[in-house]
C-alpha cells in the first residue's frame, strides 16, 4: 500500500522552461537586451547537474540549487556581455521562486492530497520550494529538500532520508517524476514509482518519448490521471 507521494517539481509539477523565458524577456526589455531567450533559459537550467557533480566530487562544498543556479547565470551574463548590479543578479535568480504550475498541477495534487501525504522531494532548496509554493498555491503537507540530506538526487540517501523523515517504509513511497532516470533512482531505493508525461517540458522543437508502458508501476498523462489511477 502507498502511504505517501514525493514530487519531484521542476518540470514535474511546474512549467520551468516557459516561467523562466518570460522572466527573461521582462529582464531584457529593462535593460533595452535582446538575446535568444529561450536558449539562454536551456543554458541555464543545462548547467544545473555538471554544478551538482562537482559537489559531489568535493570540487565544491555542500551548495544550495539557488547558489549552483546564480554561479551559471553570472556565466551566462558574462558571455552574453550583459552587466547589471548584484541586486538586479539576485532578483532574476529568484526566477527559479516564480515558476508557474502546469494546468493541472493544483487541482491534481489536492485531489491526491485527500488521501495521501504529499511532499517535494527537489533538488531545489527548502526556501525555493516553499516560496514556489505559496505564489502558485500547491498544496503540500510537506515541503523536503535534497538540502535536508546533503545529498541530490538522483543519491539513493535522498530517496531514503524522504522515507525516514515520513515514518514509511521505502515501499510505501511512491516518487513521482516527469523523468525517468529520477524514478528509476527512486525504484532501485526501494520505492514506487509513477511516471507522469510533460511533452511540452523542454519546449516545441524537442520531443520527449514516454519510456515502456510497463517500466514503472503508474504511467499517467497528467496528474488527474494519476488521481484517476490511484483512487483519489
Amino acid at each position: 500500500m502507498v502511504r505517501a507521494l514525493a514530487f519531484d517539481v521542476f518540470g514535474t509539477v511546474v512549467d520551468w522552461r516557459s516561467s523562466v523565458t518570460a522572466e527573461l524577456e521582462r529582464f531584457g526589455a529593462r535593460y533595452g537586451v535582446e538575446r535568444d531567450w529561450p536558449a539562454f533559459a536551456d543554458a541555464w537550467r543545462a548547467g544545473y547537474s555538471p554544478a551538482m557533480d562537482r559537489v559531489r566530487r568535493g570540487e565544491l562544498p555542500w551548495t544550495r540549487i539557488d547558489d549552483l543556479h546564480r554561479g551559471r547565470l553570472v556565466e551566462l551574463l558574462t558571455d552574453a556581455g550583459i552587466t547589471v548590479d548584484d541586486a538586479e543578479i539576485d532578483d532574476l535568480n529568484r526566477a527559479w521562486h516564480r515558476l508557474d504550475p502546469w494546468p493541472d498541477a493544483v487541482a491534481g495534487l489536492t485531489r491526491l492530497k485527500e488521501r495521501f501525504v504529499i511532499t517535494t522531494l527537489s533538488n531545489g532548496n527548502v526556501s525555493l520550494l516553499t516560496n514556489m509554493a505559496k505564489r502558485a498555491g500547491l498544496p503540500w503537507d510537506c515541503v523536503l529538500s535534497a538540502e535536508i540530506f546533503r545529498h541530490y538526487k538522483p543519491d539513493r540517501e535522498t530517496y531514503l532520508g524522504c522515507a525516514e523523515i515520513l515514518d514509511v517504509a521505502p515501499s510505501e513511497l511512491m516518487m513521482v517524476a516527469a523523468h525517468p532516470s529520477d524514478l528509476r533512482a527512486a525504484r532501485d531505493a526501494g520505492l514506487r514509482t509513477g511516471f507522469v508525461f510533460r511533452p511540452a517540458e523542454h519546449g516545441p522543437d524537442r520531443t520527449l518519448r514516454r519510456p515502456a508502458a510497463d517500466e514503472f508501476d503508474i504511467m499517467a498523462d497528467d496528474f488527474g490521471d494519476l488521481a484517476d489511477q490511484l483512487g483519489s
